[in-house]
């Protein structure tokens, strides 16, 4: 890779260029990767509540910084500039709850040998993790595997998203701020082609992406054939229920939240709407009212509920998708219709008499699109909820809680479950997919424990 080549930011509102960024040569990349793993052999040493201590710094940093970042988060990916407030706040919240948590959880477990003597269970750090990471949530997907790993004591490379390299870059630069050791964070700005030569250098022990089921299986198998651990975090069209004795107005004032938070932009998004038939005529008429009255605009602006897609190609897709699903019997409620004008808005859109083999009930639809799907009680939308390739997360709303928490525990086949409510990450709670939809798991201490060594030592 030559100076030559070069990564360009584009505002997604304005549909004009931010900044070029010049990509690094193969020696560039590979200086970043061997000084990484040597600032981990200094690292690794550290008691882990010493790191901890930086780990509070860099929330605290990140918190410094909000306003700065939200600001360029807005302006690179479209995200309403309020929403990455939000973002900012959960990183840092992140952050308190890995250095508070981390210390107890990486520490050795004592046990009794069987035919006697004594063995105890240590957690050593495995090396320099390479983080492959998408636009969506520019901070929060950095945060959320560097965090735990630098907790655990590895060092950690990020490729992030082309389009929104300037977080990236400033994201390095507020861990170094924080007091985290030079070289220990690394953002390299690098093509595909040189992303697949990370990760098969030798100093790489583990690997870690966020992106499409395509995306995970081609990740997936590279990181395979060198022997080298994954966490694959790869989407979904999350299934949100609505039961016969749900309370209307809470669910429709949720999915309509679940379904454009981020602009649509959320792998554990409310996508389809299972709603029995006792209750759908109603719960149709008022989510489409309450999407019709949705404002599109600005994300700078307070005023606008729904900024643009980060992309052309994205929106282009995203619209390739709900004709195709129109082709094949999807009727469109609202929205549905390319705007005209700069950026790259698409209007909340809501569709209904969705079936398999249409995109809308079968894909993700990464964007403002809500599929509407009717089941006939609530056998029939557990099933159809788990007619799915795909496994993140899911919602149920019912007044009968324990009901709904049987089904979540029993029969939703998915990696998270929200009843009565829609949320995204917590710092307590796992998370993480089945299926198409990956495997791993972090926050809530997991991520503590997917790159690192669980040792045995064993004593007479």
């Amino acid at each position: 890779m030559s100076k030559d080549s070069k990564m360009t930011t584009i505002n997604p509102a304005t549909g004009k260029e931010i900044q070029s960024y010049d990509t690094m040569t193969n020696d560039e990349m590979n200086k970043a990767i061997e000084s990484c793993h040597e600032a981990f052999l200094e690292w690794k040493m550290k008691p882990a509540e010493e790191r901890a201590k930086i780990i509070v710094n860099i929330g605290k940093e990140l918190d410094k910084n909000k306003e700065k970042l939200a600001k360029l988060m807005t302006e690179e990916m479209g995200k309403l500039e309020k929403q990455g407030h939000q973002e900012i706040e959960l990183c840092s919240a992140i952050c308190d709850y890995t250095a508070e948590n981390g210390p107890k959880s990486l520490q050795d477990e004592e046990r009794e040998l069987p035919e006697g003597g004594k063995g105890f269970i240590t957690y050593s750090p495995m090396g320099v993790i390479y983080g492959i990471q998408p636009w969506n949530f520019p901070t929060y997907q950095v945060v959320r595997y560097s965090i735990a790993n630098l907790m655990a004591g590895n060092g950690v490379l990020l490729k992030h998203a082309e389009n929104v390299t300037g977080t990236g870059i400033l994201l390095e630069q507020i861990y170094k701020d924080a007091g985290l050791p030079e070289n220990l964070f690394k953002t390299l700005v690098i093509s595909h082609d040189q992303s697949d030569e990370v990760i098969e250098n030798k100093r790489v022990r583990g690997v870690t992406l966020t992106g499409s089921p395509s995306a995970g299986r081609i990740i997936g198998e590279k990181a395979g054939k060198a022997l080298k651990k994954t966490v694959l975090e790869l989407g979904s069209n999350d299934a949100y229920i609505v039961l016969d004795d749900a309370d209307l107005d809470l669910a429709v004032k949720t999915c309509v939240q679940g379904r454009l938070y981020n602009n649509g932009e959320t792998c554990v998004a409310a996508k389809r709407f299972i709603v029995v038939d006792a209750v759908y005529d109603k719960f149709r008429d008022a989510f489409v009212e309450q999407m019709k009255n949705i404002k599109l605009g600005d994300p700078t602006s307070e005023n606008s509920d729904l900024g643009p897609m980060a992309r052309k190609d994205l929106r282009e897709e995203l619209h390739e998708q709900v004709e195709e699903s129109v082709k094949k019997g999807a009727k469109i409620l609202c929205g549905g219709k390319l705007p005209e004008g700069d950026g790259f808005y698409y209007p909340a859109t809501v569709l209904e008499n969705l079936e398999p083999g249409q995109p809308a009930y079968d894909d993700e639809l990464f964007g403002p699109v809500a599929s509407l799907i009717k089941a006939k009680d609530t056998d029939d939308a557990m099933r159809i909820a788990n007619d799915s390739r795909f496994g993140l997360g899911g919602g149920i709303f019912s007044k009968d809680e324990a009901k709904a928490k049987e089904l979540a525990q029993k029969h939703f086949d998915t990696g998270m479950v929200f009843i009565n409510s829609f949320g995204l990450a917590k710092p307590n709670m796992p998370f993480g997919g089945v299926k198409d939809s990956g495997y791993g798991r972090e926050h809530g201490g997991f991520g503590l424990h997917e790159f690192v060594n669980a040792k045995s030592v064993m004593m007479a």
